[in-house]
């Protein structure tokens, strides 16, 4: 009598483990670990028209190849060094540039490398304003920027602030410095919309 209670309660529940493996479509298992983690390389930085400049950090991404991954700091000269490459010029080119050059490069030392380039902090493109606004300092120039939206970062003037006697200084291409004087009324006036001048990089607006 035991005997065949045991037979139908396992029949039972071979017929509803059928079921439910019916219902569900398959009876797959967990994926196998096989120890190692697929990183896929990122692609280069979205703005792929963005120019690589002296001081700017790069990530540069090897898949597979730890330890020809790293960061590396653009230095004075425009070149970086890496791991197998040696010496290369990375100032001017944009990172999707560096990193077809780096892949070609690599692949004299290993069968189709993956590479990727991406600007990790972009100190070149910077500006700084100083003097009597609520936070001096230097800012990203990612994008463009006038006077006014640089005050507005900056959080705006301090009580004493001399507005009529701000100016930018700026370096040109060929080393002199330029002395650009602003006068806040006139950037606010209607008829002094070219006293709003848009920032380059490495300018800085003093607010005395």
């Amino acid at each position: 009598m035991i005997r065949a209670l045991k037979v139908v309660l396992l029949s039972l529940i071979l017929s509803t483990a059928t079921a439910v493996i019916a219902q569900n479509g398959s009876t797959s298992l967990p994926a196998e670990k096989t120890g190692e983690t697929k990183t896929v390389a990122p692609a280069a930085t979205a703005d792929s028209e963005y120019v690589i400049g002296r001081e700017d950090v790069l990530a540069v991404q090897v898949w597979r190849e730890p330890e020809l991954s790293r960061l590396v700091a653009v230095r004075p000269d425009g070149n970086i060094s890496l791991p197998l490459v040696g010496e290369m010029t990375a100032a001017g080119k944009t990172p999707l540039e560096l990193q077809k050059k780096l892949t070609e490069l690599l692949g004299s030392y290993m069968t189709a490398p993956e590479v990727s380039v991406i600007v990790q902090d972009t100190r070149s493109q910077r500006f700084s304003i100083i003097g009597q606004v609520m936070r001096p300092g230097t800012y990203p120039l990612s994008k463009p920027m006038t006077v006014l939206d640089a005050l507005a970062l900056a959080g705006g003037f301090r009580d004493f602030a001399r507005t009529e006697k701000m100016f930018i200084l700026r370096t040109n291409a060929d080393g002199t410095r330029q002395r650009i004087p602003i006068s806040y009324k006139k950037i606010v006036s209607v008829k002094g919309t070219n006293q709003n001048v848009e920032l380059q990089v490495r300018d800085t607006l003093v607010v005395p």
